[in-house]
């Protein structure tokens, strides 16, 4: 079970307890004998809670900043039913709600540090000055995440009370857990660019001077196709090179792929030969950036390079239902299966390695691990690569939302 999973999990069960906690305080507050066609009271108290929860829980999994504590200060005040509640960071008050801003903020800080040092929760009285002021007592509870207790969650009463206590407890431990779940979140957006960072890395410099070295021969020979060679040339890197988004559409990956194989064939010429067949329905498909493009790289690298005959490479994207099916096929040098399954684990690397576990590792990571690269190859065999890819998706979606012309080439 992932990272992620468990800490879903143990969010769930966090939240239960929340809902067990404050089931007598809400009923307490909306009245044991009302709203009847809504159930009991403690299904009336239990929906509220879990309802509650579900709107603090988005801006909590962006993070702790001044915007999502508020946000989330908004809604967790009334789900613990207390006058006034306050989220912090180590260092200031980043959200308050309710009563008291202006005279309790300037403490409020003093006693987080003091929880700081100790990491332990503590209840204690406010001390307040002003007669008028409801908040007369003070739950501070630290909100922790791999880091460590990164603030504190403080919920004020007019009273001291035990179930308060052990109601703010759990929800800043909820709050942590949703911390924790937006921490995860930026970890993997961190691993998908490093990973990214290495595919760009495999663009070599090698193919950069060969694409730049054919443009310029056809410079004197024939202007026209060496002006369409630059187009594409600039339009593949600055695709390849772009710093927005984790996904692409099929129809752009498909697109640069075109472009790559158009200066790909300035080079080898009548030696690479290629087929395409798209199904305009899948074009919209949403996948992840550069997931296509390093296999055709390695397609045309070690199908052409590694030999002097002549290649070809068969890329097919069809319509299978729930699924968009991507082939990518080349009767190269092909490899050892041997080989490649280490390569796949992750124990060989090299430039077809870095392509070829990289997409592998992503695919899994978006869709599962039953979603991986499909591979059948041998020594001399050629290689045909197979991704199968849900066109629905939560979370998966093209930031750009362009459809590129279907590939001709």
């Amino acid at each position: 079970m992932t990272g992620t999973a468990i800490a879903a999990l143990a969010a769930a069960a966090t939240l239960l307890l929340i809902a067990g906690v404050v089931i007598g305080r809400a009923i307490e507050r909306r009245g044991a004998g009302r709203d009847l066609d809504l159930g009991t009271p403690v299904e009336r108290a239990t929906f509220h809670t879990l309802h509650t929860a579900s709107l603090a829980a988005p801006p909590l999994r962006a993070g702790l900043t001044p915007d999502t504590a508020r946000k989330a200060a908004r809604r967790l005040r009334p789900l613990l039913g207390t006058e006034a509640l306050c989220l912090t960071d180590r260092e200031t008050v980043l959200a308050w709600d309710g009563p008291g801003m202006g005279h309790h903020e300037r403490r409020v800080m003093a006693r987080v540090a003091d929880m700081l040092e100790t990491g332990r929760g503590q209840s204690v009285e406010t001390t307040c000055d002003d007669p008028e002021c409801p908040l007369r007592w003070a739950v501070i509870a630290p909100l922790t995440g791999e880091e460590g207790v990164l603030g504190a969650l403080v919920a004020y009463g007019s009273r001291e009370s035990a179930v308060l206590v052990r109601a703010a407890t759990e929800v800043a431990r909820w709050v942590s857990v949703q911390l924790e779940l937006a921490e995860l979140d930026r970890s993997r957006t961190r691993l998908i660019e490093a990973e990214i960072r290495a595919l760009r890395a495999q663009i070599s410099p090698h193919f950069i001077f060969n694409s730049l070295a054919a443009i310029a021969s056809f410079v004197r020979t024939d202007p026209e196709r060496a002006r369409e060679l630059l187009l594409e040339f600039a339009d593949f890197t600055r695709y390849s090179f772009r710093r927005h988004g984790d996904f692409t559409t099929l129809a752009d990956e498909l697109r640069s792929i075109e472009q790559y194989l158009a200066l790909a064939g300035a080079r080898f010429g009548d030696r690479l030969k290629v087929t395409l067949r798209i199904a305009p329905e899948v074009l919209p498909v949403a996948l992840p950036f550069l997931c296509l493009q390093p296999l055709v790289e390695n397609a045309v690298k070690h199908g052409l390079e590694d030999s002097p005959d002549e290649r070809r490479v068969v890329i097919v994207a069809q319509d299978a239902g729930a699924e968009a099916m991507v082939t990518i096929e080349d009767d190269g040098v092909g490899m050892d299966p041997a080989v490649l399954r280490r390569i796949l684990a992750g124990e060989r690397s090299g430039s077809m390695g870095i392509g070829l576990s990289n997409v592998d590792d992503r695919l899994r990571q978006v869709y599962g691990d039953d979603h991986g690269l499909v591979i059948e190859t041998g020594v001399g065999a050629g290689m045909k690569i197979t991704i199968r890819i849900p066109k629905y998706r939560p979370g998966v979606h093209s930031s750009t939302g362009r459809h590129a012309p279907t590939p001709g080439l």
